[in-house]
């Protein structure tokens, strides 16, 4: 199973897609929308079937981010573009 800095490897962040939020694996799926999916209970299988790009440990990084924003941890895994 993936550390979370390993799974915080699968988050990008780029200015010109979606204002520099949090993506995952440099998709046009966003950290926050696979979260608010995830906190209005929707499964982790409909997501799946809804994106069938992602994966389930792209969940899993999203889950991590927040855990680590949260947590105030660093966030070096992530990468980001200027």
């Amino acid at each position: 199973m993936p550390t979370e800095s390993e799974l915080l490897k699968r988050i990008t962040a780029r200015p010109d897609v979606f204002g520099g939020k949090p993506i995952i694996r440099d998709m046009r799926i966003s950290v926050e929308l696979i979260l608010s999916l995830l906190a209005q209970g929707v499964t982790p299988d409909a997501i799946l079937v809804d994106y069938p790009d992602l994966e389930l440990e792209d969940m899993r990084a999203c889950t991590a981010y927040a855990h680590a924003v949260i947590a105030g941890d660093t966030l070096a895994a992530v990468s980001v573009q200027q």
